[in-house]
């Protein structure tokens, strides 16, 4: 098979593969940063396409783009946006989500709609937001676009109609991943409830079709939301639960049939392969690590050696990393909380509790995930940024108490997308038969349950704050 191309047009950055089509091999690949903060104009991820994919879009004879989930960008008639787009991570919008989940009959019956309980992450709620906010600008929105769907928008031949995928449509909540026996379906109702009145919406690409061709004249497949094309890039089976560690945290399985939990701890999508992706997301996952390392003044290696040299439980200091608000829990005006510090902690116990902090969100994630699920563990993955840190690698299996596996560092998100253009170039029934990423380690540590527990006592303790 020919060379193609796979794109993540992440929160941070644009990274772009050049692959083999017959076994995922990595050819060449590149990479262009985006703007800080939750709210960017999208223009910007166009151009960092432009950039990273410089030196590869030429030698592809089929691109797929993954993107961060969620973000709303609202186009006026001419296909300009009418604002810089809200991201994910996003806050702004929490009074919206529960004002809709109120309006739609509570949390229940939003779950049986769009297979979750909206939190502010969820573009509906965006769009209530820029109703009540900027109705100036609400006004002038003929069309509704997620990142991915803009970004791949960008590489199609003229005269493409907008298109977008199930799996990421299954994020936005005006879209039923479980309605047309499975293959999902626009709810243009809860759109109109939000924002006030209907736009377009873009086609649903079926699972591995193409959506047309690039300017260039190679296969453009529908792409997906990037934990869709992560789970694609891994090779996920069932059994398998992956933790992944960038800007949010997320633990994700594949299955069989749709999911809807009116508790909201679990986010009912679609995957890009006919099946369902459901997750536990975080807003606070390698930020935390972020913030840890400039207020210490050292660098990531630094963090990791000061919070190694620690012992188990950080001298009893224990931190609740919600800095940012929380999605899961549905916190979202809380703060980070810090307990236990004392005349004899040092800094290297406050290095220490930022990473078990982390390692027990991604544990609260993947219980809330495997306790509705009912479903065997069979083996833990974690992939991400944060994944490579030596201190994560060491910390999380101690505190989930079991082996996690680590697959060779790759850009699993634009690998799925480059796997999933494969498939809209072969036009087979199922995704070509990558092998699976060779060279993966097996992570074990002695268990430290003291740490969950009094982890999990703070969160408890700080429920009603926010």
């Amino acid at each position: 098979m020919a060379q193609v191309m796979g794109v993540d047009s992440s929160t941070q950055a644009t990274k772009a593969l050049l692959v083999d089509g017959d076994d995922g091999t990595v050819l060449g690949e590149g990479r262009a940063p985006h703007p800080p903060g939750t709210e960017v104009d999208p223009r910007h991820w166009c151009d960092a396409l432009d950039e990273a994919a410089r030196d590869l879009l030429g030698s592809a004879a089929a691109v797929g783009v993954g993107g961060q989930q969620h973000g709303m960008v609202a186009l006026d008639a001419a296909g300009h946006p009418v604002r810089d787009a809200l991201l994910w991570n996003d806050t702004r919008s929490a009074d919206a989500a529960r004002d809709l989940v109120t309006e739609w009959g509570g949390p229940q019956r939003c779950a049986e709609l769009v297979g979750s309980v909206l939190v502010p992450s969820f573009t509906v709620t965006k769009l209530r937001w820029l109703r009540d906010h900027e109705p100036d600008a609400a006004a002038r929105v003929e069309r509704v676009l997620l990142p991915h769907d803009y970004v791949a928008a960008h590489l199609a031949a003229p005269g493409t109609p907008p298109f977008t995928d199930r799996g990421d449509a299954s994020g936005t909540g005006y879209f039923s991943p479980s309605a047309a026996e499975g293959t999902g379906a626009w709810a243009p109702d809860l759109l109109r409830s939000a924002l006030g009145r209907d736009v377009d919406l873009p086609a649903v690409v079926p699972d591995g079709a193409s959506a047309g061709v690039t300017r260039a004249g190679a296969v453009l497949a529908g792409g997906t939301g990037d934990n869709m094309a992560a789970a694609l890039g891994l090779g996920l089976e069932p059994g398998d639960a992956l933790l992944s560690v960038g800007t949010s945290g997320v633990a994700s399985m594949v299955v069989a049939d749709p999911v809807a939990d009116p508790s909201g701890l679990v986010t009912g999508f679609a995957d890009a392969t006919g099946h369902y992706l459901p997750m536990s997301v975080t807003l606070n996952a390698a930020q935390v690590l972020d913030h840890q390392a400039r207020w210490l003044g050292v660098d990531h290696d630094g963090l990791a050696e000061l919070a190694l040299s620690a012992e188990p439980g950080a001298g009893g200091v224990v931190l609740l990393p919600y800095y940012g608000g929380e999605r899961t829990p549905d916190r979202p005006r809380a703060c980070g909380t810090w307990t236990g510090l004392s005349p004899a902690t040092t800094r290297a116990d406050l290095a220490r509790a930022a990473y078990e902090a982390l390692a027990c969100s991604l544990a609260d994630a993947l219980d809330h995930l495997t306790t509705l699920l009912g479903a065997e563990v069979r083996r833990v993955l974690v992939v991400g940024g944060a994944a490579r840190s030596a201190a994560v690698q060491e910390i999380l299996p101690a505190v989930l108490g079991r082996p996690v596996a680590l697959p060779p560092q790759q850009e699993y998100v634009a690998l799925g997308a480059a796997r999933q253009a494969a498939w809209a170039l072969a036009g087979t029934a199922t995704p070509p038969a990558w092998p699976a990423p060779a060279g993966s380690r097996v992570l074990e540590a002695a268990p430290t349950p003291h740490v969950r527990e009094r982890y999990g006592e703070l969160r408890e303790r700080t429920a009603g704050w926010s």
